[in-house]
This record gives C-alpha cells, sequence and structure tokens, in this order.
C-alpha cells in the first residue's frame, strides 16, 4: 500500500489497499506460521500490481470464512500477474496461515479484457512531514477521554486498525508489529521513556473500552494486568471518525458481515506534535520505524543519558 494509498481504487466508496499489503513473501509460508487452511475463491480482478505482487479481486463470499469484499491478494506465481487484466474473472485457491494470505492456483474463468463497472478514483491528500496535526480526541481502554495533546513531548506512534478484522496480514500485522515495537523499545531506557504507542480503531462502535482493553491486553501480554502506560488502544467519538480518518488518510466501509474494507496507516509523530513521517499499508517493520524513532530522538535521548 505504501505507494497506492495515495490514489486507491474505492469500491462503494472502499478505500482498498492495492499496493499496500506488506505481505513481501511468496512460496512456502514460515514454518511458525501455523498449519495452512485453504479455501477455494472466485471473483472479478479490479487491478493488478507488478511491484507488490498482488491482485485487488472483488471476491465472492468464502463461506465459513469470510463475506464477500474487494481487497487485495498476494499471488503465489508471480507469472498469473502479467496473464490477467481488470475485468477478468478468476477462479484459485486462497491460503491461510496464521502469517498472511497468498492466492495460488489462479485461473481465468472469463478472459474478457472489458472493463466493467470502472473503478472510481479517490485521491486523498499526503500526510506531510511537518504538518501539524489536530488535537483529536479519543475514548481509550479505560473509558477515558485522551487528546492528542497529552502526548506532547514525546514521540508518538499511531496506528489504525478493528479488533474484529479477521484477515492476520491486516489489522493483526499492525498489531503484532506495534508488540514488537513496544517491547523493543522498554529494553532501551530513555527511549522509552520519550515515546507512546497509540492503537486507533475506526470501528468505535463495537471497539468500546473493554473491548479495547481486552484486545491490547492480549498483545501487549499483560492481559488482565496490563496499564497501558506506554501503549494506549482509543476510539474515536462516531461523530468525529470521518474526520479523523480523513486527516490520516484511512479509508473505511463497511462490508457484509460486518466486517469493514479499509485502507491502513501507522505515523510517527514528534514531540511536538507534527508529523515526522508517515507509513502505508503494511510493508513496514517494526525494525525500520525503530531505527526511524532512534534516529529522531538520538539528540534528545544522548542527552538524557549523559
Amino acid at each position: 500500500m505504501a505507494t497506492f494509498a495515495r490514489s486507491f481504487s474505492v469500491f462503494a466508496l472502499a478505500c482498498t489497499m492495492l499496493a499496500s499489503n506488506g505481505c513481501r513473501q511468496t512460496g512456502a509460508p514460515r514454518a511458525d506460521a501455523g498449519p495452512v487452511r485453504h479455501y477455494p475463491i472466485s471473483g472479478r480482478v479490479v487491478g493488478e500490481n507488478l511491484a507488490s505482487g498482488e491482485i485487488e479481486l472483488d471476491a465472492a463470499a468464502i463461506p465459513g470464512f469470510m463475506d464477500a469484499m474487494t481487497m487485495p491478494y498476494r499471488v503465489a506465481d508471480a507469472a498469473v500477474l502479467k496473464q490477467v487484466h481488470q475485468g477478468d474473472r478468476i477462479s484459485g485457491v486462497l491460503d491461510v496461515t496464521g502469517d498472511g494470505t497468498t492466492l495460488d492456483q489462479v485461473r481465468i474463468t472469463d478472459s474478457s479484457k472489458e472493463v466493467r463497472d470502472p473503478v472510481p478514483q479517490s485521491l486523498m491528500k499526503p500526510l506531510v512531514p511537518g504538518e501539524a496535526v489536530p488535537d483529536f480526541a479519543f475514548l481509550d481502554q479505560d473509558a477515558k477521554t485522551v487528546h492528542l495533546s497529552d502526548f506532547h513531548g514525546k514521540l508518538l506512534l499511531v496506528t489504525f486498525v478493528y479488533t474484529h478484522c479477521p484477515l492476520s496480514d491486516y489489522c493483526p500485522r499492525m498489531s503484532r508489529n506495534f508488540a514488537e515495537i513496544d517491547k523493543s523499545l522498554a529494553a532501551t531506557g530513555p527511549l522509552y521513556a520519550a515515546t507512546h504507542l497509540l492503537t486507533v480503531s475506526f470501528d468505535p462502535a463495537r471497539d468500546t473500552p473493554a473491548a479495547l482493553r481486552s484486545y491490547g491486553g492480549a498483545y501487549t501480554g499483560n492481559y488482565v494486568n496490563e496499564t497501558f502506560a506506554h501503549w494506549t488502544f482509543a476510539a474515536p467519538p462516531e461523530a468525529e471518525l470521518a474526520r479523523v480518518l480523513d486527516f490520516f488518510d484511512v479509508g473505511s466501509v463497511p462490508a457484509p458481515g460486518g466486517t469493514l474494507t479499509h485502507t491502513l496507516s501507522t505515523v510517527e509523530i514528534g514531540p511536538d506534535g507534527r508529523i515526522l513521517k508517515w507509513y502505508g499499508g503494511n510493508d513496514w517493520t517494526s525494525a525500520a520505524v525503530l531505527a526511524d524513532v532512534k534516529r529522531a530522538l538520538q539528540p534528545a535521548t544522548a542527552g538524557s543519558a549523559a
């Protein structure tokens, strides 16, 4: 999504991460990814991306797994990307592990290259380094209202998820990355004190404080004993949701079965409340973000260590 999130395809205003999935793996899943589940899948191709190795597919419902939705899928065989075209109908097998999803055994069932129902384009404004972030308010896991200004003076990392996300390489990947960052920062002393993590849900109706507390405790590994002193989980009020998502370049629309079709956005905000860096999609790694954090805070943390 890194490049496509600035100009992404939207189905029924659905901002769907064409180049977003950072799952750059190909071939067999990792040994620790767990058992592979296989689901037959079919649908209409609405885009293909050679750089990311993905097909964006308007897929039919997969009974027992997910409802019909439009989203990108990493393909097992990169050659498929040169064979399919927007408007083609395909069938295949979706391989699902705890580490992500892969579209395999792709077969074109309708080779017409006519583009039916053209995909509208939604151009969202870039997140510009140096831009001041509005003082948005959120309801956190303790049912307390927090403002972004509460974190001024610290480097703030913000990412967006919803707790019912069914695909492990979307929202769960963001939360796993943040868990790795949180753990690494905890071992650094000055950097830990100079930073804070904020996970924002774009599903405030279901992601209540209690739901966020349970979700957050599971990812920190402290469960009911988590104090959330360094990592906050929160959601904006329904009335403010659209404004928050618009500013942070997150597209989200309802999909069948209670799911959401959405993009991903992660932002590094400086101690002065201004944007330092934006990470689109999920192709960023915790190691890369940690390196950016260290570079951004090096003078301050070096001074505090002295």
